[in-house]
């Protein structure tokens, strides 16, 4: 079906990103060892998308938040499990709801919705969802809301419902306290498939019989979870299979894994950590009296205070990028937006994005690296009528020995030329792709780029100018 919705320009953007990162770990795999990959059958480091999309998101929620950037002041999603405990505070503290009463208040209503919580034995995960959830920032408000305005209906079916949970646990509990063996079945004359299957079947039966949500009360707090206008879920999407009538949105920003241009560069990195009250003591120009027993504590003055070791990576990566700008469109009609206002919010969507990109960073360690710090050596940006990935132009490792000795040089310069050359190379042969954009941060990458030809982008000087 053709939509009427427009875009400025093509309908991808394209964005490619060079940086070069030295000791810092801006990802661990479940040993706490950098994650990579082999490709030109060379090993390379990787950051994973999802941590670098999830940077992107919580800077642009930020900046709106405070007010800062082309989103200032538009809503925007948080990703949690806690929206339990969000309604319940907006209970406690806009409504004036004992604690107590507000948590189990609010779990059952969004349990009755569909949502499925942890185990109720459990306290650190009873009042947690099961998966995390992408909803507006306001979601546990506007639940907390309508809970109150419907205070007398909601309160008397929340007494029902945790009354029946009771029930059927206790009812389920005492079933497998006493349950027979299937071969014990057998031999009284029953059969396992008769009467319910077991524990599962008695479980589905006990669900079965607790009270039916308010159909106004779900409608609430399905409107509250659904997209709406958090710009942030139209750009990077959501998924939720629990609740089949809460829309799922496809994202409009597709992000892949970042990795080095050359081989793999680690270091195990041994750290001595100081125990201050230690060399404090061992400092102290107090004198202190001696006796024969000194010599036993005389171990504990020796040595660091704890010992380690920590891996780190250096190199410079390659990372990419897409915009679909009619899926950013979409997304924003479907959530309830005129198409006048679809179109406003995606134009400053796609600035806040680009801007997110350039300068978000995954925040691992930062304050052993800095790593939050860097900047890029080169963006490319362009648009197209399909995405474009690049990848293939550092299939081949860039060999950082000198010029003369058969290398290409240090990787960043190296990596500038391979990334633009391939430009120039594909946007020859597609005649879709235009408006190529190029900015760096690197005073040495702006003398290079003087001496390039035929590139195929114009040097800018800022974020807001890659994009059209």
């Amino acid at each position: 079906m053709t939509s009427s919705v427009s875009s400025p320009g093509s309908q991808f953007l394209s964005l490619h990103l060079l940086e070069t990162l030295v000791a810092v770990l801006p990802v661990r795999d479940e040993n706490g060892a950098p994650k990579s990959i082999v490709y030109g059958g060379t090993e390379r480091h990787m950051i994973t998308s999802q941590a670098r999309r999830r940077a992107e998101r919580v800077h642009t929620r930020n900046r709106a938040n405070a007010g800062v950037g082309a989103l200032a002041g538009r809503g925007t999603g948080t990703r949690t499990r806690e929206w339990a405990l969000i309604t319940a505070r907006a209970l406690t503290s806009e409504h004036g709801w004992e604690p107590e009463e507000a948590v189990r208040t609010a779990r059952a209503v969004i349990e009755a919705t569909g949502l499925k919580f942890g185990d109720p034995g459990k306290k650190t995960v009873a009042n947690l969802t099961k998966v995390l959830l992408f909803a507006p920032s306001d979601a546990g408000a506007r639940i907390a809301a309508h809970i109150e305005e419907q205070a007398g209906t909601v309160r008397a079916w929340a007494e029902a419902y945790t009354a029946a949970q009771a029930a059927a646990a206790a009812a389920s509990a005492k079933k497998k306290g006493g349950r027979k063996s299937a071969t014990q079945e057998e031999a009284d004359g029953g059969d396992l498939a008769e009467g319910g299957a077991g524990a599962g079947a008695d479980a589905s039966a006990a669900e079965a019989k607790l009270p039916a949500l308010p159909a106004v009360t779900r409608a609430a707090v399905l409107l509250a979870l659904a997209p709406r206008d958090a710009i942030d879920i139209a750009l990077y999407g959501r998924f939720l299979a629990e609740i089949a009538d809460s829309p799922n949105v496809d994202g409009a920003v597709q992000s892949s894994h970042a990795f080095t241009v050359h081989e793999a560069e680690q270091v195990d990195d041994f750290y001595a950590a100081a125990d201050d009250a230690k060399l404090d003591r061992k400092r102290s120009p107090k004198p202190q009296e001696k006796t024969a027993l000194d010599f036993l504590d005389a171990a504990d003055d020796a040595g660091a205070g704890m010992t380690g070791y920590q891996s780190l990576i250096t190199g410079t990566f390659y990372r990419h990028a897409v915009l679909d700008r009619l899926r950013l469109r979409r997304n924003l009609r479907a959530a309830g937006m005129t198409e006048a206002e679809a179109e406003e919010a995606s134009v400053a969507a796609e600035a806040e994005f680009v801007t997110a990109f350039v300068d978000a960073f995954p925040e691992a360690k930062k304050n052993s690296t800095a790593s939050t710090g860097s900047l890029p050596a080169l963006v490319l940006a362009f648009e197209g009528e399909r995405p474009y990935n690049y990848a293939a132009a550092f299939q081949n490792p860039i060999d950082e020995n000198p010029v003369g000795g058969g290398g290409e040089g240090p990787a960043g310069p190296a990596a500038v030329k391979r990334l633009l050359r391939h430009h120039a190379f594909v946007s020859g042969r597609r005649p879709d792709i235009k408006a190529g954009r190029v900015l760096t941060y690197d005073p040495q990458i702006d003398e290079l780029l003087g001496t390039l030809k035929d590139t195929g982008a114009l040097a800018v000087t800022s974020a807001e100018e890659l994009t059209a």
